[in-house]
């Protein structure tokens, strides 16, 4: 429906609202007139001042926003000073978003009296996710009881037009719309996206597309007209605060500024655009409305210098404020963890062995038990079959379908809603189905999930568990079978176990839950049964449930004969994963002449332990399940050969799969691209004869 003014806005918040767009106003220019200090690429919010300015005023401390790069308006109704906004403008050390890490409008914050927001990131339409994972987590909260709120919290995701194209706000939207969650969207349309105009880009506005998500409300409105968007917005925000209903706003806008202070107006519009989009400048048709009130124009005029005044005064001390220190680009890549030492017992009371992906389920339902703020979702890991290699049966049961539940398959949103379910305070365990399906969710991964920590100057680390069943065994084909950790490794900012057995798997999924990082625990498909030959010692005595393992912390499973090292006839073998079996069988071969190094996790790494026994044995091979070109394994061996080089009888060398696209379904085929303990052998015998 599109919204028409029906009640009468107070005088007082018409003028607060004029107050704020004059501020608003007057920032762009003075950016504008500076643009030898204003350096660093910024949007401003003009033509948008009227929808973002009623948008914040409905909104408490409860609540829960994330704007986009153009929401300065926002951000000025809901607080926030100019100076604030300008010291990350200039990316000044007291920047309180960011520490100077990010851009300007690119806000992150835990003001305790002020609505909360995440990072937000510059991609367009990328927060939708995140932003959703936030009311998820409110309504996972509310359902259980595990805080009490003054009045119910409204989350609210804003994003230009444009965005409202991209895969992942569908996602975000049929995600809403199908579980219900207490989330505005609100689209701000202005009909350009950069240079391209609505024409080019879409068949229909955000209002007409989200018709398709049934379950999800809707309200048009003029987004220039303050009062219009006021009444649109309150009832918006009044509805879901009420109904705990999804709610999309779509208000019409224009674009008076540039698109960014680099893409300026004048590049691609021509003069008629502009003067059609500053005849409804929000600012003017709110100072026509006041003065048709019997407002003294006098007053409206001390508004505007006084902004202007200010302004001036905050920008000048945004100048004048202190750079960040050198020495602090490093801090907060990871939030501090208390997990450093292995501590529990490793082996239970019950000596009967257990397989790792019974070490899964059963991680998981002791940390389930204790922590109600932990929940796991996925695709098909719910009740029905527990997930495609069983590894959550049992746990939908009985915990039910709110704690453990299926998702649509939507990669990216699995992996993204995990930004906004730990930022309101839970732990969320989720699942990729399979290695290969991960790249959906990447950008989320990227985007989101690695930089948020760093970026919000860590305000807000993802607290997460992501499963990955990996890796190859018994023709799974090329969609199935793939390994993943040399890309996943390249993403700064997350963690990543790979366990070879049931009690590594077992501490260091307890290990990754107390973690305040995001993890990744990638789980050899065929070691989960121990079905694949040569497999056996995966299984293991099922650790106490006090037992953790920290990560960084590799493990010497077979130590060379001291009598064959002092003789400079052995080696060292650096691997993870199936590549411990590989190499442990290898081994059988060169008796006492080979060491094999479990790494256990990817990142962090113990580095110190591998230096060291490559030192003794003067010989390294790095032996992964991966296409070797490029790959962690190589980067890692090269790594070994710089710090170890004075020690090195031999050249660290890699080893890995042939170089192909993907793993073919033919198990002839399969059993030739792959490593095996006959070619390890091989290659254990050159190095050693080297």
């Amino acid at each position: 429906m599109e919204i028409i003014k029906k009640e009468i806005v107070s005088q007082e918040i018409l003028l607060k609202a004029f107050g704020h767009m004059m501020t608003a106003k007057a920032t762009a220019d003075v950016y504008e007139e500076n643009r030898n200090i204003c350096k660093y690429v910024h949007s401003t919010s003009r033509g948008h001042e009227a929808i973002q300015l009623a948008t914040a005023y409905q909104l408490t401390k409860e609540d829960w926003v994330s704007p986009y790069y153009r929401d300065e308006s926002m951000l000025l109704g809901m607080g926030f000073e100019p100076y604030q906004l300008m010291l990350q403008l200039l990316a000044k050390a007291e920047d309180p978003f960011s520490g100077g890490r990010s851009y300007y409008s690119h806000p992150s914050s835990r003001a305790e009296n002020l609505p909360k927001i995440i990072h937000q990131s510059s991609a367009t339409g990328m927060q939708a996710i995140p932003t959703t994972g936030v009311a998820q987590g409110i309504k996972y909260i509310q359902e259980f009881n595990l805080q009490e709120f003054e009045n119910n919290p409204v989350v609210v995701c804003s994003f230009g037009d444009n965005s409202v194209t991209e895969g992942e706000v569908s996602e975000a939207f049929q995600f809403a719309a199908l579980h219900q969650l207490p989330i505005i969207f609100l689209v701000q349309d202005n009909e350009w996206g950069i240079s391209v105009t609505k024409e080019e880009a879409r068949t229909s506005d955000a209002y007409d597309f989200a018709a398709g998500f049934v379950g999800l409300n809707r309200i048009k409105v003029d987004g220039t007209d303050f009062e219009a968007s006021f009444e649109a917005m309150k009832k918006a925000v009044d509805f879901v605060r009420t109904e705990r209903k999804p709610m999309l706003v779509c208000a019409s806008t224009v674009l008076i500024g540039h698109h960014t202070s680099g893409v300026r107006r004048e590049f691609y519009r021509d003069e008629e655009d502009l003067e059609k989009h500053r005849a409804k400048d929000p600012g003017v048709i709110l100072r026509k409305r006041l003065l048709e009130e019997g407002v003294d124009e006098e007053l409206l005029k001390q508004i505007e210098k006084k902004a202007r005044l200010e302004v001036e005064q905050a920008f000048e001390k945004a100048i004048n404020a202190e750079d960040p220190k050198p020495e602090s680009v490093e801090d907060h890549v990871f939030a501090p963890t208390s997990i450093t030492e292995e501590v529990g017992q490793r082996e239970g009371e019950n000596p009967e062995k257990i397989v790792m992906v019974d070490a899964a389920i059963h991680a998981i339902q002791e940390i389930m038990w204790k922590h109600p703020e932990a929940l796991l979702y996925g695709q098909d890991v719910g009740e029905r079959i527990g997930g495609v290699f069983r590894e959550t049966v049992t746990l939908g049961k009985k915990f039910g379908n709110k704690r453990v539940f299926n998702t649509p398959i939507q990669e990216a949103y699995i992996i993204g809603s995990t930004v906004g379910m730990s930022a309101v305070g839970l732990k969320p365990i989720v699942e990729v189905q399979f290695a290969d399906y991960i790249y959906p969710g990447i950008n989320q991964l990227i985007t989101e999930v690695s930089k948020s920590n760093y970026l919000s100057n860590g305000k807000f680390p993802v607290s997460n568990i992501i499963r990955v069943p990996i890796g190859a065994y018994g023709g799974g084909g090329p969609y199935h079978s793939g390994s993943v950790e040399s890309i996943l490794c390249n993403i700064k900012g997350i963690k990543i176990a790979y366990p070879s057995n049931a009690a590594d798997f077992k501490g260091l999924l307890k290990a990754a839950y107390y973690d305040p990082n995001p993890v990744i625990m990638l789980e050899h498909k065929g070691l989960y049964w121990s079905k694949v030959p040569g497999t056996e010692d995966a299984k293991t005595i099922e650790p106490a449930e006090d037992y953790i393992l920290p990560f960084g912390k590799g493990n010497l499973v077979l130590e060379a004969d001291q009598s064959e090292t002092e003789k400079g006839r052995t080696m060292l073998i650096v691997t993870y994963g199936m590549g411990v079996y590989w190499a442990k069988e290898a081994a059988k071969n060169f008796k006492g002449r080979v060491e094999i190094i479990d790494l256990r996790t990817l990142i962090p790494l113990d580095e110190n332990l591998v230096f060291e026994r490559t030192e003794i044995h003067g010989k390294c091979l790095v032996l992964t399940e991966e296409q070797i070109n490029n790959s962690f394994a190589e980067a890692f061996a090269q790594r070994i050969s710089k710090n170890c080089f004075r020690y090195l009888d031999a050249p660290v060398e890699a080893m890995g799969s042939l170089n192909l696209p993907a793993v073919p379904i033919n198990l002839i085929l399969e059993k030739e691209m792959l490593p095996n303990a006959e070619k390890v052998s091989q290659k254990i015998s050159e190095i050693l004869n080297y």
